[in-house]
């Protein structure tokens, strides 16, 4: 059976898109990278020394530039549904966030010491019908936030991905209220069709 033409144009988008290309010469597990970089030189999440929470991790790219911020120093804490590859000072828990198990693995591999970031580039497998991928996909950050609140130390910040669409405003708007700053980002390596956006909150306010 032929591949779609949705599927060709995708494959076609893929191998011509210049952050694939680069992220093979870079040796970074995906294009991904390239968006945590662009906010990591921007605003400087990540400072070594630090402890951070890497949620939807796989393949790892973002775990690669976390890491190469932390400058050896710090602890990295990485979840995905799917393994992923070892990566030296990055302790990977495999399972679904949305589930019990993976998150009190999780929660004892913190050790009940609280963080410094929460990034969170979880999305649902999308099944091109917004009406059912838009709520999965807040359900997700909605998650992702709560487990910032609960796991950031006072002043920590939280990144992540969210789809812009119904339930993005309240949202934006939880999040004004837990954060001191929220800004909302679309880096350059996020595919301008896309209705991806980055959310990022600075300075966990005191609970």
């Amino acid at each position: 059976m032929g591949r779609s033409k949705s599927s060709r144009r995708w494959l076609n988008e893929h191998f011509d898109d210049p952050f694939v290309q680069q992220s093979q010469k870079d040796g970074y597990r995906g294009r991904a990278a390239y968006k945590l970089k662009e906010l990591q030189d921007k605003y400087r999440l990540i400072r070594p020394g630090q402890r951070v929470v890497d949620l939807g991790a796989a393949p790892g790219a973002w775990c690669q530039v976390a890491l190469e911020a932390l400058g050896g120093r710090g602890q990295l804490f990485a979840l995905d549904i799917l393994p992923m590859e070892p990566l030296e000072r990055c302790a990977i828990i495999t399972g679904d966030f949305t589930e019990d198990e993976p998150l009190e693995a999780l929660e004892q591999a913190l050790a009940g010491s609280k963080v410094d970031l929460v990034m969170s580039d979880m999305a649902p497998n999308m099944s091109g019908m917004s009406a059912v991928d838009q709520p999965r996909a807040m359900y997700l950050a909605e998650l992702a936030l709560a487990f910032a609140i609960e796991w950031l130390k006072p002043g920590g910040d939280f990144l992540a991905k969210v789809f812009q669409g119904e339930g993005f405003d309240p949202f934006l708007a939880e999040c004004r209220a837990a954060f001191d700053k929220v800004q909302v980002r679309k880096p350059a390596a996020s595919r301008p069709r896309s209705r991806e956006v980055y959310l990022l909150g600075r300075g966990l306010k005191v609970q």
